[in-house]
Order: structure tokens, then sequence, then C-alpha cells
């Protein structure tokens, strides 16, 4: 009896932790882990704003930071998963992309410092890989795999393939005013390609987001003389919705009021504050202003040349928007809410204020967020916002290229544009 008591136990930990045939996403499995975010190492501040996209030849190394809402340390794990171009772990074994066994000691963590909401900020610096592909950095509790904290994707490139993509008018006439495409052109010459529609994948995302991303595998046209494919549909497959500028709030000050802040409030143990109400701006004539593209930065007004992720309070934030109450469900969409994943994304109807809320912990920094309906799996942001084809947007072209009997998919290819860039 124990026996089997012993082999059902072993299979019910093998099947909580293998994730093969799954989908592996960002996200934050636990409440008291707050502001992940994995980026290539930079001195400056707008270092946080790069997409955790590295190349294998090396140069700036990626680092993990997280804060934990404690008062004493932890002991953290963390592991790198190899991924096929759908995201689902690949056939890889740990050593065939590592050198160093695949469980690091999160040890580099600092306690935060006068702030009213205790936390301990963690810092990771992501090991050096030898294949290239998509990763998901994996951090758990204890060593125990059952107990995941967090999972972050990030891509390591190599260049193989010649790759040129450009930002121009949808064929689609009607979408001329709102939308933008992505034309992808690609040379094969350096690899063995017997099948480009098997053996090649483009994948396109817009500021860094998954949902919305475009997974192109026919080619529009493809000349096997010359070894070059063009992904420029007709059909709007490769076409994104350009919106509008982001919203932003700036709480890089406590003790006043920073740009669409209406309110701070500073007591013993927590800080509060809450936005202006939003309204909507789909008729508002098209305005240029710099933004962050959706994402957000943690910084600190208040104590100039100090270190932000240790000396930033936390703030529990309330977001207001004045728009007339509907039957469809009113999300916060950015990073700061995991592209409208996590459960405080979606906003709630207040009969008192007449307005739609929804409050979250926020490191002090900027933010930037958009208003959006959620229909069936996508949101819509349009209603909203408005859309505007002059709107600055960044790009990611990826290509993936899995040689024949390989067992995984090689990121051959990365090509970044920013059309209307505005920003640093």
């Amino acid at each position: 009896m124990k026996r089997l008591t012993g082999l059902l136990t072993l299979i019910s930990l093998l099947l909580g932790t293998n994730v093969f045939g799954q989908v592996i996403e960002d996200k934050v499995y636990k409440d008291h882990i707050q502001s992940v975010r994995l980026f290539p190492m930079g001195e400056t501040t707008g270092s946080q704003l790069d997409a955790p996209v590295v190349s294998i030849n090396g140069g700036r190394p990626l680092v993990l930071f997280f804060d934990d809402l404690a008062y004493d340390p932890e002991l953290y794990t963390a592991k790198l998963i190899h991924c096929d171009a759908d995201w689902q772990q690949s056939a890889l074994k740990n050593n065939d992309f590592l050198i160093a066994y695949n469980e690091f000691n999160v040890q580099d963590y600092d306690y935060s410092v006068n702030t009213r909401i205790p936390y301990i900020h963690y810092e990771f610096k992501v090991p050096r890989v030898t294949k290239s592909g998509n990763y998901v950095v994996k951090v758990y509790r204890r060593r125990d795999e059952s107990e995941v904290i967090l999972t972050k994707r990030f891509m390591v490139y190599e260049d193989l393939l010649t790759v040129g993509a450009a930002v121009v008018p949808p064929t689609q006439t009607a979408g001329r005013r709102g939308l933008q495409q992505v034309n992808t052109i690609v040379n094969y010459s350096k690899v063995d390609v017997t099948s480009p529609e098997t053996q090649i994948k483009i994948v396109v995302r817009q500021n860094q987001r998954w949902d919305n991303a475009k997974f192109l595998s026919k080619p529009t046209f493809m000349n096997q003389s010359t070894k070059v494919l063009r992904y420029e549909d007709f059909d709007g497959d490769n076409t994104f919705d350009a919106g509008n500028e982001f919203r932003f709030i700036d709480l890089r000050f406590m003790r006043a009021r920073g740009q669409n802040i209406a309110s701070m409030r500073v007591e013993e143990d927590a800080v509060f504050g809450e936005t202006l109400p939003m309204n909507p701006r789909p008729t508002e004539a098209y305005s240029q202003y710099l933004d962050l593209n959706g994402q957000y930065i943690v910084d600190n007004n208040d104590r100039p040349g100090g270190d932000p992720e240790v000396e930033s309070q936390y703030v529990y934030m309330t977001f207001q928007a004045d728009i007339p109450q509907s039957n469809d469900p009113l999300y916060l969409i950015g990073a700061l809410t995991n592209w409208g994943k996590t459960p405080e994304a979606k906003m709630e109807w207040s009969d008192k204020f007449n307005v739609y809320q929804t409050s979250m912990l926020l490191k002090q920094g900027w933010y930037d967020f958009q208003l959006g309906y959620l229909e069936g799996d996508t949101f819509v942001t349009n209603t909203l916002e408005g859309s505007y084809f002059e709107t600055e947007n960044i790009y990611e072209v990826m290509v993936y290229y899995r040689a024949l009997g390989s067992r995984y998919d090689q990121l051959v290819g990365y090509v970044v544009l920013q059309p209307n860039k505005r920003r640093l």
C-alpha cells in the first residue's frame, strides 16, 4: 500500500510540473510578488523599456527584477525552459542549451529603505545559453517547482537569415487612416530549406504584446532560385490597429501630484492615490506626445541620486474612467496589467461615483496604459481611444527556422521597427 501511495505521489508531482504541450505565458502567480521586469542590463532608467531579446553572441546580459512584499528574504530558485516558436517546451534537454546545471539560486537582494510597505527587491542575472530560440525563466520557492511565483519570456537570436521589414499603409484602402501594415522579406540562402512554408515561421508583435501578435507561416511570394520569401498579405493578416498614443500617469512624486493624478494621500502605513477621471477620445484630433508604448519604468523624484528600486514607495492606486455604463466589460490594458490578463485589469462600475474603477499596487514610476473592451479573446481599444496611422509604435519581427531532423526552432532573424519615432 505504501508503494502504491508513493507511486501516486510521484505521478502527481510529475504531472504538476510537466509543461509539455502547454503554452507558457508571462505570469505572476503570487499576490505578494510585484514589479516583475526582465530586460537587457543598462546604465540608464530607460533600459527597462527594452524588450527581453539578446544576441547569442553576447553583449548586454538580461536581468530579472522583482519585489517580494515581505519582511524577511525567501529562498528563490530560477530555472530556464527552452520553448518552440509557439511557446511550448521544446524537446531539448537542459544540457543541450546550458553549460551549467539548470537550477540557479536568486541570491542578490536588498531591503527597501524607509518605505510604508516593506519589500525585498530581488535581482537575477540570466545565464548565457548555447542555443537560440524562445525561453522562459521560471522562479519558484524553496527549490520546489510546484511553488512557482512567476514565469517570464525572453528570446535569444542568431543572425543566420537576412531579414528586411517596413511599416507601410495597409493594402486595404478602408483602413489606411487607422491601420499599420508590417511587410517582411526573408533571404534564406545561408541555411538548407526544402519546405519554406513548414520550416520558416514569422512572428510580428507590437509594443512587446503577445495577445495580438501575428503568426505568419505562408509567404505571399516565394522565389526558390533567389531563395527569397515575401510576406505582404493583402487580406489584413499582417496589419495592426495603429491605436493612439498611450495614456499615462506620473507616480514619481509622493507629496506632490504628478500628471494625470487627482490626489495623493500619504498615511503612516500606506500611500493612496487616484487618477483624474478618463474620458473617451475617439473623436478628438490626433495629438503627438512622448509615451512609453504601453510599458512602465520604476523611478522616483523624491530622493534624487538614490536607488529607485529600493527607495520607491508602493501606492495603492485607483484608476477612474468616466465612461457610460455598459454590458461590455471595460479593461485597463498595458504592461502594468500584463496587457489585460491580471484580475485588476477589469474595471468595475461604481454606483457611488458613476465611474468605472479598479485599484492596484504600483511602485513609484511612470505608467502607460489604454482603455478597451474585451470582445471574445481580443481587446478592442478603437472605440475608446481612436486609431491613427501616425501613432508611434514599436514592432519586432522574429524569424524562426527548424532544420530537417531538428528538435527545436531556432530564432535566426530579428528586426526592430519604430515608425514615427519620437522617443530616445
